[in-house]
């Protein structure tokens, strides 16, 4: 195990060094990049530019360029560019004009509450409703569960969030929910009791968009698995030897029924970081997937290749935590 995972190291530092390269050269080439952006509003943004303004616009391009380094050789800008972020340093975002490390900390806690809570609701939940349901195969209730959960993962999360909001956000009906943001205007008045009922109350419906599809597949998944190990020749010799009902289900089954769980889990290390574009932005979350969009949309490459570096290494990371589990479910597995 320790040479395999030697290995996957070396390769998770070639990959994502791989994924830089690629990126920084994109960043490159692309029309409109944060000099031409800052040119356009510090020139055009009063809207009296003439063509004679043309020469001090040139200069004033390259004072920006001197400033922020695009003066230098590309191949300089990426080394220079990686050894800042071998030190945590990932530079300075032209839109906010901060660390990037600290733009995108500031967001992360968004992001990281649903990772976190999205994880506990699935393998804590969607589990063991994939195991009921493969006990009571056939049944009224699998029947009933295995349409409602369909029904979940056929709705885009995007259009849940929206029918979400139109139902229990005083859209057309009830207004039990807040319509935005993670807390109340008087959070800092209440005791820690009422800060912790108001943030779980906030938090509910975009938590529910955000997991449903997750939920859906999962529980579908840990169903056919468990099915597929109950009909294994190990388990009619274990039944045949004696072995109790409850010991081939806890004892055989259910672990072996976990393997594909190993390798779903692999991508939870990217969804921590990354969260989810349009549900953010209809809940009016400030989480790192809508700073991502408008890092890319206000061309704030640092913020962008930060973001993008560190959803490649924790996605890679994820993989090597997954094959490592699956591992410790399989005995029969050995990366020697």
């Amino acid at each position: 195990m320790g040479h395999y995972l030697l290995r996957r190291c070396l390769l998770m530092l070639v990959t994502v060094m791989g994924i830089s390269v690629v990126m920084f050269i994109l960043t490159q080439i692309m029309p409109g990049g944060p000099i031409d952006r800052m040119l356009l509003e510090l020139t055009f943004g009063s809207g009296d530019y003439s063509s004679s303004q043309h020469q001090g616009v040139e200069e004033l391009r390259a004072e920006l360029e001197q400033a922020y380094g695009y003066d230098r050789p590309p191949v300089e800008r990426y080394f220079r560019w990686m050894g800042g972020i071998l030190v945590g340093d990932f530079g300075t975002s032209f839109e906010f004009d901060e660390p990037v490390r600290d733009v995108i900390l500031s967001k992360f806690p968004v992001s990281l509450t649903f990772g976190i809570f999205s994880f506990l609701i699935v393998y804590l939940l969607a589990i063991p409703l994939g195991i009921l349901k493969a006990l009571r195969h056939g049944s009224s209730w699998d029947l009933l569960s295995s349409l409602l959960l369909f029904v979940g993962y056929s709705i885009p999360p995007f259009a849940l969030a929206i029918g979400l909001i139109l139902l229990f956000s005083g859209g057309s009906f009830w207004a039990w929910f807040p319509l935005s943001g993670l807390t109340s205007d008087h959070f800092d008045q209440l005791p820690w009791w009422g800060k912790v009922v108001d943030y779980l109350h906030h938090i509910c419906l975009p938590l529910l968009a955000y997991v449903v599809s997750l939920f859906a597949v999962t529980a579908v998944l840990m169903k056919n698995s468990f099915m597929e190990q109950f009909r294994r020749e190990y388990v009619r010799a274990a039944q045949a030897k004696g072995a109790s009902h409850r010991r081939v289900v806890l004892g055989h089954v259910l672990q072996n029924s976990l393997t594909p769980m190993a390798t779903q889990m692999s991508e939870f290390p990217a969804i921590f970081l990354m969260g989810s574009i349009l549900i953010e932005q209809i809940f009016s979350l400030d989480g790192i997937g809508l700073l991502n969009y408008e890092s890319i949309m206000a061309r704030d490459y640092p913020v962008v290749l930060a973001i993008i570096m560190l959803a490649s290494f924790t996605q890679v990371l994820g993989v090597l935590l997954s094959d490592v589990l699956y591992a410790l479910l399989d005995p029969r597995v050995s990366y020697d």
